[in-house]
């Protein structure tokens, strides 16, 4: 009997339950059934799910104090993802357990929803996608519960995050707009309240409208209940303030931020307390309390996690106090301590190079503005700022060491020999004081690691084991030998110092610029070899007069570059003075003189009018001349400017009168000496070089145009044909002239002297006429060969037969009886004559038929 009762009410049950799963029929345990499987089966993984993929953002996620912080912590890229290719997983699971609640437990009967936490499925989904930077598919999720489920309770909640889709859209005035209508017609509950005015704030903060983001937080961070929220919500309250230049209201937030204490991440209430530090104008009454109040958070244990930042502070309030020596070792500190915080990295390194810069150490300055570069995002706008000034400093660093390396080339050179062999051995005694202290630091380092390690508990179980089965003092040997050696390939002489590692002299522990240092290729005998050294310096008078020149040359680039870009008028008159002194060229002589006059002029400084007389008395034919006595009339004939100069010089060389554009950049080279368009009338020349004589003068014209200008524009371009056109143009092998070559690779070549001109144009003219009378396709042109010969060409045989026909047919026709000597050329072939003017070579090969 009892069998017979389970049994039925098993089957009774279990009917229940088959009906109860039907999604068509809207009966009470239909209805409940499917809400308590969405709720607590489903959408409770997908929750879980969503919550945990929002913590990962969360931990993942890196503040930018630097800037005003968005009110969501959120990182978005410029993309507008439409699917869920490559995103969080967390987020894809909650996204695929939403759409499961929804595929099998919507209870759509006669167009309402009948499932009461279906909305909450679709609430998750939006959320998902939101999160995964989908922002099109999550507005359709939200949009879809506005419009369908009108009695629900997640109606409020869901407009809310509707809005904050718009405003990742920039559609921040729609955002407003329904924000403004929800607060006026419906009832929210607090947290409802903050989200909202929190989501208006981030609106009028992308519209640039600081002040009323600042009333909308305040209201947000009046109403919320959570304690993080509170905390970033005063915070960017205080960063509005400062952007506004009310410091006294931002110290007052970031107060409120510090008060919450542990009540919200300490990251906020660290960077207040930084904040509110530099709201603060240092003042002798308040100078040592601003110190000790940097030092008491340098030196609580809580905050080691934010070292970077505090040392950084520091190094500020030592920079306005010009305790300079201070300031850049914590720079340096913070540095060290900075944990994948590019920005802060790139702060430091950019004060240290504006230190450096400000003391005329241009060298140290551009290795500290090259790493600048390396922690600044590509092409933005710090980033394209900084590139410009390192650009500027390069050619500095260039032309000073160039200087510095003349100088004290030529300095030795004019010691008597035993002033040059003591200057020496100074050197060598120094170098080997250098690399016993460096040594006897680093046994000491090494000593100290020993020592720290016998008494830990790792060097107590290690203790009298052989040294190569003692784990941690084979470590400290290899670091040992790594530092002092380098890498070292196992091989002979693999002490030789050419393999070493260079490293820069007297590196310390302090984190400095990236720099690159050429290890010098020398023997360990010969690094202390007093002979060596001495066999090294010049005897031959040309190369010291040649450095001379070099270090003339780089005085007047300096001084322009102090003067126009710099603007170091004192360091610019020191170099053309510098240039002046030394005996240079006659080319260096006015221009020197010149920008002395304007360095005067513009200090007013008496020397400007002794320098004004003695370039127009001594230079009265010059430019320069012409324009101290009449400004006006130069600056009104603007037919013989530079850029006017060169473009008609160009329109020459288009003409192929190469003769005529080397003597007249050769004239205006020595004209416009420092002038920026010097580089280019150099390269023009280059190039009218390469058409007359060939492939040899072209290379050495192009390695002088890059050697001598490497950081102009024009100088990298020579540069870089140098390394990438060059070695293309260098194979002089003709190429075999077969038949099986392709079509239209073809030329019938006329050979004329350049004194025959006019007959080259006569038999262009019958060439073209002779082309349209038989309606070919060819092209017709005059070529320069070299100072004494020229070719006319016929451009586009398919064939060297169809080539060879046309010239028969031009012999034999009574329209055009052209019997002037030809010959049938590859293309390849010809340019590679023209390349390296070895026509003759070319006619031993082919037998080439003489006229």
């Amino acid at each position: 009997m009892k069998l017979r009762f389970k049994s039925f009410m098993a089957i009774a049950l279990g009917g229940l339950l088959f009906h109860a799963c039907s999604t068509k029929k809207d009966a009470f345990i239909n209805r409940n059934w499917h809400a308590l499987n969405t709720k607590y089966n489903v959408l409770y993984n997908g929750n879980i799910a969503f919550e945990e993929g929002r913590e990962e953002l969360n931990d993942a996620y890196q503040d930018n104090y630097w800037e005003v912080l968005p009110i969501e912590r959120l990182k978005v890229t410029d993309e507008i993802k439409l699917d869920s290719e490559d995103n969080n997983p967390k987020f894809l699971r909650a996204e695929e357990k939403a759409s499961k609640a929804i595929q099998k437990h919507s209870m759509d009967i006669k167009d309402e929803e009948r499932n009461p936490v279906t909305d909450e499925a679709f609430l998750l989904l939006g959320k998902s996608r939101y999160f995964d930077q989908r922002y099109i598919p999550a507005l359709e999720a939200f949009n879809y519960i506005l419009n369908k489920y009108n009695e629900s309770d997640k109606l409020n909640e869901a407009t809310i995050w509707r809005e904050k889709v718009h405003i990742r859209l920039e559609n921040e005035d729609l955002a407003l707009k329904n924000l403004k209508r929800l607060l006026k017609y419906e009832r929210l509950k607090d947290q409802e309240y903050a989200d909202a005015r929190a989501m208006m704030a981030q609106a009028y903060i992308n519209l640039k409208a600081p002040d009323t983001a600042i009333q909308q937080l305040k209201i947000a961070s009046a109403y919320t209940k959570k304690n993080p929220e509170k905390g970033r919500y005063y915070f960017i309250i205080g960063q509005l303030y400062n952007q506004l230049g009310h410091r006294d209201s931002a110290n007052y937030a970031f107060d409120k931020v510090i008060a919450l204490n542990r009540k919200s991440p300490r990251v906020y209430m660290i960077n207040a307390h930084l904040q509110k530090i530099k709201n603060t104008k240092i003042t002798p009454q308040n100078n040592e309390l601003l110190l000790e109040y940097l030092t008491d958070l340098e030196e609580n244990r809580e905050n080691r996690p934010f070292l970077d930042k505090i040392y950084r502070q520091i190094a500020e309030y030592h920079l306005e106090n010009q305790s300079d020596s201070l300031a850049l070792a914590y720079f340096n500190k913070s540095l060290k301590a900075t944990r994948n915080e590019p920005r802060l990295n790139a702060l430091n390194y950019e004060n240290l190079a504006e230190y450096n810069f400000d003391r005329n150490a241009y060298k140290a300055s551009g290795a500290y503005y090259d790493s600048t570069l390396t922690n600044l995002v590509v092409d933005s706008k710090k980033y394209r700022a900084i590139k410009k000034k390192l650009d500027n400093l390069e050619d500095v660093i260039s032309y000073e060491d160039m200087v510095q390396y003349a100088d004290s080339v030529i300095t030795i050179y004019n010691m008597p020999a035993d002033k040059q062999f003591a200057y020496f051995e100074g050197y060598i005694a120094d170098l080997k004081a250098k690399e016993e202290e460096a040594i006897k630091k680093e046994k000491e380092k090494i000593t100290a690691g020993f020592a720290a390690f016998v008494d830990s508990k790792g060097g107590q179980e290690n203790k009298g084991k052989f040294y190569f089965y003692n784990i941690t003092s084979l470590g400290y040997g290899k670091a040992d030998f790594k530092n002092k050696w380098g890498e070292r390939e196992l091989e002979d002489n693999w002490r030789w110092s050419s393999k070493n590692v260079t490293q820069q002299a007297g590196q310390t522990d302090e984190v400095e610029a990236d720099t690159n240092v050429e290890a010098q290729e020398i023997t360990e005998e010969q690094k202390y070899s007093t002979d060596y050294y001495m066999a090294q310096i010049p005897t031959d008078k040309a190369v010291i007069d040649s450095l001379i020149t070099e270090r003339n040359f780089a005085n007047y680039q300096l001084g322009v570059i102090y003067k126009e870009k710099f603007k170091e008028n004192l360091l610019a008159a020191i170099k053309f003075n510098e240039v002046l002194q030394a005996n240079p060229e006659e080319r260096l002589i006015l221009p020197s003189k010149y920008n002395l006059y304007k360095i005067y002029q513009e200090t007013g400084s008496p020397l400007a009018n002794g320098m004004k007389e003695d370039i127009i008395e001594n230079h009265a034919d010059s430019r320069y001349a012409v324009i101290l006595l009449n400004p006006e009339a130069v600056l009104a004939d603007a037919t013989d400017s530079p850029d006017a100069r060169y473009a008609a010089l160009y329109r020459q060389y288009e003409n192929q009168q190469y003769l005529q554009v080397i003597a007249g950049a050769e004239e205006n080279i020595n004209r416009y000496t420092g002038d920026e368009i010097v580089p280019k009338f150099e390269i023009l020349k280059a190039n009218a070089i390469g058409r007359i004589e060939g492939f040899e003068a072209f290379k050495e014209a192009l390695n002088y145009v890059a050697l001598n200008y490497p950081n102009n524009p024009e100088g990298k371009k020579a540069q870089a044909m140098v390394e990438e056109q060059l070695p293309k143009l260098e194979p002089k092998e003709f190429s075999a002239e077969t038949e099986s070559v392709g079509t239209g690779n073809w030329k019938l070549v006329f050979p004329f002297k350049i004194r025959d001109n006019d007959k080259a144009v006569q038999l262009m003219e019958k060439l073209e006429k002779s082309i349209k009378d038989l309606r070919y396709n060819n092209i017709v042109s005059k070529d320069i060969y070299n100072l004494e010969d020229q070719f006319v060409i016929v451009h586009g045989f398919r064939s060297k037969e169809f080539a060879l026909g046309y010239a028969e047919l031009l012999k034999n026709n009574k329209d055009y009886k052209v019997a002037n000597h030809n010959f049938v050329i590859l293309s390849s072939n010809y340019k590679i004559i023209q390349v390296h003017k070895n026509l003759e070579d070319y006619k031993k090969l082919q037998l080439i038929p003489k006229p």
